[in-house]
């Protein structure tokens, strides 16, 4: 028999007027199992790792591991967590994401940022907590690898990317004519996320359709959050994620945490070298340069698969 402290739950309820069934009923419509969050869990990372395949696959391997799942639940939690495969269509030039919205071209694939504030990338990944997914929308400087902007919440919705574009917008206060990176995502493509953008003086750009090299700065961030930090804890609700993360970003990666591609140092640290190049005079940078960056000559650029297989997923 179940027991809440000192009483069980038959006795509560006897004292409370409700019966069994009702309390029962109640508990499982608010409070998922840990079973579903532990398939939910696997589902995404299957989702992630083979993201060409449909739902009819992704049942076949939570099966062959020994989770007792049908087709149509899998296809739910895949379609509430946004999670669907990619289709593979015949390439064409104007490959197009799930949306009506205008996909921009690529221009930071051969900018090197020689200053802060020139080129920022932007994606989002989920966090799981004990009893729910949350997710996380964050915005790096390539130049120094700080973490500008981010926003953590329940939905995977434009609103999300916007609190942490607005965020980054309000604390660094950039000059027209940054580079704003991002994947062709609905929440980055829709019209109010591009209606700030424009409202910041940024230019606009997308990855290509199936090319993870377009965004690996970004990417690389959030394996690096993952293993971390993520990975290592046990979040109770977002209120606590959300603490933790942001002392992770703001106290530790932000202010400590050395890059070996900044000559081992912490983004604060690179930033506030550079700066104080500046006020002493040395590697002045003009206004167009420093506000532009460095474009490279084309260099040979792993193919992406869509080129490999001369076809390109539609996102």
């Amino acid at each position: 028999m179940q027991r809440q402290g000192s009483l069980k739950i038959i006795e509560m309820c006897q004292l409370t007027g409700v019966s069994r069934a009702s309390y029962y009923r109640r508990w499982q419509s608010e409070r998922p199992t840990d079973e579903e969050m532990a398939l939910r869990d696997r589902m995404q990372q299957l989702a992630l790792k083979y993201r060409y395949q449909g739902y009819r696959y992704i049942t076949r391997l939570l099966k062959r591991e020994g989770w007792i799942v049908n087709h149509k639940r899998v296809l739910r939690i895949l379609r509430e967590d946004n999670l669907l495969s990619l289709r593979r269509r015949r390439f064409v030039t104007t490959t197009d994401s799930d949306h009506d919205f205008p996909v921009y071209p690529n221009l930071a694939r051969r900018l090197r940022p020689n200053a802060p504030d020139q080129l920022w990338v932007a994606d989002i990944t989920y966090i799981r907590l004990q009893r729910e997914f949350t997710y996380l929308a964050v915005i790096l400087d390539v130049y120094s690898r700080r973490v500008v902007g981010w926003s953590l919440g329940r939905r995977l919705d434009s609103t999300l990317a916007q609190d942490a574009l607005k965020l980054a917008v309000k604390v660094r206060q950039p000059r027209p004519g940054l580079i704003h990176h991002s994947d062709r995502g609905v929440q980055y493509a829709c019209r109010d996320y591009i209606h700030l953008l424009k409202q910041a003086g940024m230019e606009v750009s997308m990855s290509r359709a199936g090319n993870p090299y377009d965004n690996a700065f970004a990417e690389s961030f959030m394996k690096t959050l993952k293993v971390e930090e993520v990975d290592g804890r046990r979040y109770r609700d977002l209120e606590h994620a959300s603490s933790s993360i942001g002392t992770f970003i703001d106290e530790f990666y932000n202010v400590e945490r050395l890059h070996s591609a900044l000559d081992y140092l912490s983004p604060v640290e690179f930033e506030n070298n550079f700066a104080q190049s500046l006020n002493a005079g040395r590697g002045i940078l003009s206004n167009d340069e420093a506000g532009k960056g460095v474009w490279l000559p084309p260099s040979p650029v792993p193919p992406s698969p869509a080129e490999n297989n001369n076809s390109s997923p539609q996102h």
